[in-house]
């Protein structure tokens, strides 16, 4: 299987993620495995010192051509898998995605081990920062 066969889409966006479109991204009859990361804002952060209401992203311009490079480097990596992965920017609320990553292939080994990859790869690589709002109004930058 080819490269661009196995890529679903990697891609930062300010739209709304959707697992499901994800998934159906890397379903396929001959896998028998798919495993899901979905990364959502949570109401705390060790770097917060109240409870956090939400976060701006923001991108660098080249962010989308270096998901897409990640997601190459994976399945050049990982050869048995479909991957399909995006990264949220704009405002988002407690709760909302902000990384959602599926991977499927024929085994539940290669499949976990590509997620995994894939995951801390765009979390260490992909220049995005957040600004992180608290309850009491005050915020702080993470990740610059």
């Amino acid at each position: 299987m080819a490269v661009a066969e196995s890529l679903g889409f990697a891609k930062v966006t300010e739209s709304l993620l959707n697992v499901a479109e994800h998934v159906s991204a890397v379903s396929g009859v001959s896998h028998g495995a798919v495993v899901t990361f979905i990364g959502q804002v949570r109401d705390h952060d060790p770097d917060a010192a109240g409870r956090v209401t939400g976060l701006d992203y923001s991108a660098h311009p080249d962010a989308g051509r270096i998901i897409g490079e990640i997601a190459a480097r994976v399945l050049a990596q990982h050869p048995l898998v479909v991957l399909a992965v995006s990264h949220r920017i704009g405002h988002l609320d407690v709760g909302d995605l902000a990384l959602v990553a599926a991977v499927a292939s024929a085994h539940r080994g290669d499949a976990f081990a590509a997620c995994e990859a894939l995951v801390e790869a765009v979390k260490k690589e992909v220049p995005i920062w957040k600004k992180q709002f608290e309850v009491d109004g005050t915020h702080s930058w993470v990740g610059l």
